[in-house]
């Protein structure tokens, strides 16, 4: 199901039940401009596009420092092999979850384009269907839709198998309209130790997220709930 196509520099990882030749227009917006095949996006950074594709929708994702080395944009170096930049890992990464059953978006095709030193990258994944970010509803102070315990119950599934997710934030939880919760955007994830304090860190973070889009008052009565679905460990 998974295969690799490697020219001038360029290494394409792709599901073949989702793609077939892929070439180096997969990863370019402007293509899929040209195709009227680009959706719009909340999403202000640049960084990342919606594709209209046959039955399902696609997210282009294209890798990009931030914070003290935002100035280098899209350059990485080159860290020793394709394994190991972020578009590989992410992808592997998202592939292993599923195979536990863990919510996430499926991945679509990755690539990583070198020249001599330095490597840029995307991430193809598929859209999740008819998702609405936790953010959205906090944005507008509206805290008693998100289904609080549902949300709970999923980060432990992730954490009791493990998965370790590297900014657990309000944007990166989806919910759909069946209430069912997807975390996304990997990058950097990894697996743990079941049990860690990594745990409470992620569910910290996430804490964090939620009171700096409201307070800490506003969301006490819903983080209870969270913590209600998430089990005696998140207390």
């Amino acid at each position: 199901m998974t295969a690799t196509t490697k020219s001038k520099g360029r290494l394409i990882l792709y599901d073949e039940t989702l793609v077939d030749q892929p070439d180096g227009r997969l990863f370019t917006p402007d293509y899929w401009g040209e195709q009227g095949a680009l959706l719009p996006t909340a999403d202000g950074r640049g960084a990342s596009w919606i594709i209209a594709h046959a039955d399902e929708d696609w997210v282009l994702r294209h890798y990009r420092r931030g914070g003290a080395v935002r100035f280098l944009g899209d350059r990485y170096g080159w860290p020793g092999s394709t394994a190991r930049t972020r578009p590989w890992r992410e992808w592997h990464y998202l592939n292993e979850m599923r195979a536990r059953a863990l919510p996430v978006a499926r991945p679509v095709a990755a690539q990583v384009r070198r020249s001599g030193l330095i490597w840029r990258g995307d991430l193809i994944t598929l859209r999740i269907h008819e998702a609405r970010p936790l953010s959205a509803w906090l944005k507008v102070r509206d805290l008693q839709s998100p289904p609080w315990r549902a949300i709970g119950q999923t980060l432990a599934r992730f954490h009791s198998a493990g998965a370790a997710h590297p900014d657990l934030n309000a944007h990166n939880i989806l919910i759909q309209p069946d209430e069912s919760v997807h975390l996304i955007d990997f990058d950097r994830g990894g697996w743990q130790r079941p049990g860690g304090a990594w745990a409470q860190q992620n569910l910290q973070r996430l804490k964090r997220s939620l009171i700096k889009l409201t307070d800490e008052s506003a969301i006490a009565d819903a983080w209870r709930e969270l913590l209600s679905g998430y089990g005696p460990d998140g207390a």
